[in-house]
């Protein structure tokens, strides 16, 4: 196993050829401290994350962790599923601090980091809860747009707020304010996607005046005023009556932003071609995606996308194909994915396909089931462990489940010593299968999955338990806890969080790695 040295790895960043950098450690535990340019690869997930993020097994690679043992096991599992350029950051993170190099904490770095640079770029106009909360007991004519997912929106809401998801904004805006005088605010949980969709509004050029909502959802409720929760609306998807002037300012975007159109003919060149690394990214809502799709492309809504890119991209200087129906919403994440540096991205109108579903193969590996109707029977000496996000398991699971993180049950099923069974699950019953061979090797009890996974008990009308302090905070490291998922100090982690966000534009400064702008390290893209 090939091992290189902070300085060997900070070379490899700027020398212009693809590189992936993983780190082999849970999502809560990455989100303590990382390289900036790392995308989370926990060992629970690895062989779905390799699956999208590393489709070319010839890329180079280069794995870390916090300075233990992680990087190495997966190194090694890499090489031995065929991937053949890998290497460990020997001394992980705490090594390339000890060089001088910056770590960052959070989850989404670099576009977070994106946002606040657009902000101070561009100049975005922002308005702080307060004055809002004036304007809509005024009455003003304005609209306001929530850039977050529906599941966020439904969760808590703005009053008068809108569920329209990033990419829909200047999809969508022409029929949703024809008026120029019409005041437009965005607003997100915090900061970087109120200030995304305001400026993607701006930037594709309407006529009405639009603001961020500083600080989003957290400033509303740290201004002490009171969000709305459970709200029905919902975004419903379908081609605008405008979807042409949309289609006219998303592409005077892209072409500013150095984005190249290419036809599906070049597109498929692009996948033929096994010396780089493509993503084939569909920029729609998920719904229409999984109506139809491209075969091999995956579902990227447009502005989740460029909030949380390294959920999709993990080789940074790859291809970027994205795609939709109409062209525009394509355009305006794609314009967004130059700016953040990204050299080679493009467009490719008509490449759609009639693929269905959710666009990720059942990767895990057959094993030994129980059926919903025999576990409901629960026969003394069974113990259940479920493998769900640690936040997902507080929402509800079967009762009497233990909570546990695939890679880490030694000690769980050392406690659980007298147990003659173990039935594991997870939502769908896919990483419980991929978790049955290891779980197998470690306990004389019988394994065996729960077929259909935790989703087949709820259809079967089973209740679940919900207990928000199970697991406690300071046991989910699988998941980093946004503010609004803690069990204490949430107003200080909001506070905590916006802090945070606001101070990535110094943070990328002192790093020296980062570029961000059309104008950038990697200049304007081309088709090669």
């Amino acid at each position: 196993m090939k091992h290189i040295d902070p300085k060997t790895l900070h070379n490899w960043i700027s020398d212009g050829h693809e590189l992936a950098i993983i780190d082999a450690r849970e999502d809560g535990e990455f989100g303590t401290g990382h390289l900036f340019w790392a995308v989370p690869f926990g060992m629970a997930h690895r062989e779905t994350r390799a699956h999208t993020l590393l489709p070319r097994k010839s890329v180079r690679i280069c794995v870390t962790d916090g300075g233990g043992r992680l990087a190495g096991e997966l190194a090694m599992w890499l090489e031995a599923n065929g991937h053949t350029d890998v290497a460990v950051l020997a001394g992980g993170t705490k090594a390339w601090k000890d060089a001088g190099y910056v770590n960052f904490s959070g989850m989404n770095v670099p576009s977070k980091a994106f946002g606040e640079w657009v902000e101070h770029h561009y100049g975005t106009e922002s308005v702080d809860p307060p004055e809002l909360k004036q304007w809509i007991d005024s009455g003003r004519k304005m609209i306001v747009l929530d850039s977050r997912t529906q599941e966020e929106f439904t969760r808590m809401s703005i009053p008068t707020g809108i569920p329209m998801p990033g990419a829909e904004l200047a999809y969508r805006i022409g029929d949703l304010a024809p008026d120029p005088d019409t005041l437009v605010v965005v607003n997100c949980a915090g900061r970087t996607r109120s200030i995304m969709g305001a400026e993607s509004l701006r930037r594709a050029g309407i006529p009405n005046k639009v603001v961020a909502l500083r600080n989003g959802t957290m400033g509303w409720e740290l201004a002490g005023l009171q969000c709305e929760h459970g709200r029905p609306e919902r975004f419903v998807p379908g081609t605008p009556r405008t979807a042409a002037l949309a289609l006219q300012r998303a592409k005077a975007f892209a072409e500013q932003s150095g984005v190249r159109e290419i036809t599906p003919e070049q597109l498929a060149a692009f996948e033929a071609d096994k010396t780089r690394t493509l993503y084939v990214l569909d920029a729609r809502d998920p719904s229409e995606y999984r109506a139809g799709h491209r075969k091999g492309s995956y579902s990227a809504p447009g502005g989740q996308l460029v909030q949380g890119t390294d959920n999709w991209v993990a080789v940074r200087g790859a291809r970027i194909v994205v795609v939709d129906d109409t062209g525009v919403r394509a355009r305006m994440s794609a314009a967004w994915l130059r700016q953040m540096g990204n050299k080679d991205v493009f467009v490719a109108d008509n490449s759609l396909g009639t693929e269905t579903g959710g666009g990720l193969p059942d990767l895990a590996p057959p094993a030994p089931t129980i059926s919903v109707e025999t576990l409901a029977k629960r026969e003394p000496g069974t113990m259940i462990i479920d493998l769900a996000r640690s936040v997902d398991f507080r929402a509800g699971h079967i009762e009497h489940a233990i909570w546990g993180v695939r890679g880490r049950l030694g000690p769980l099923l050392a406690q659980q010593a007298a147990a003659r069974r173990i039935v594991l699950t997870s939502p769908d019953g896919s990483l419980a299968r991929f978790a049955h061979a290891e779980v197998k090797g470690a306990t004389k009890a019988e394994v065996l999955v729960l077929n259909g996974g935790t989703a087949a008990w709820r259809a079967a009308g089973h209740p679940v338990v919900a207990n928000r302090a199970d697991p406690p905070d300071n046991a989910c490291i699988d998941f980093y806890l946004r503010a609004y998922d803690r069990n204490s100090g949430v107003e200080e982690a909001m506070n905590a969080y916006l802090t945070w966000e606001i101070d990535l534009v110094n943070e990328i400064q002192r790093d020296g790695t980062i570029a961000f702008g059309v104008a950038s390290t990697f200049g304007v893209a081309g088709a090669h």
